[in-house]
């Protein structure tokens, strides 16, 4: 299944060219505002990730999710430290984020390699 995860970046990365091809000032402000926001600041990006994958999986965006669980892999976050995520996401979105916390760990295990 780790084509799971070059499938979502590879039609990321596509769909992303697209967009910001059309030279649309106001999506480019706001890709730039987006990527600003993850940058080290009094937060590490470690923290940051980690922060926007609650509010993605609370938010219910599986796209979003799937995108910060690839961020944290690479901050090395570790499944210990993932699974305390999915309970604060869990606590402050209610039981409506399960599904997306079934399809979070489904994602994980991908990256992780199935461990």
């Amino acid at each position: 299944m780790a084509d799971m995860i070059t499938e979502f970046n590879e039609y990321r990365e596509k769909m992303n060219k697209v967009i910001l091809g059309k030279d649309n000032l106001v999506l480019k402000r706001l890709w730039n505002l987006d990527t600003n926001t993850f940058e080290v600041g009094a937060l590490d990006k470690k923290t940051k990730e980690m922060l926007g994958l609650v509010a993605s999986m609370v938010l219910r965006c599986d796209d979003c999710v799937k995108y910060h669980l690839g961020k944290c892999h690479e901050l090395n976050v570790t499944t210990e430290e993932l699974y305390e995520i999915f309970a604060v996401a869990n606590i402050v979105g209610g039981t409506i984020v399960i599904p997306h916390t079934r399809r979070a760990a489904e994602y994980w295990e991908e990256l992780a390699g199935g461990n």
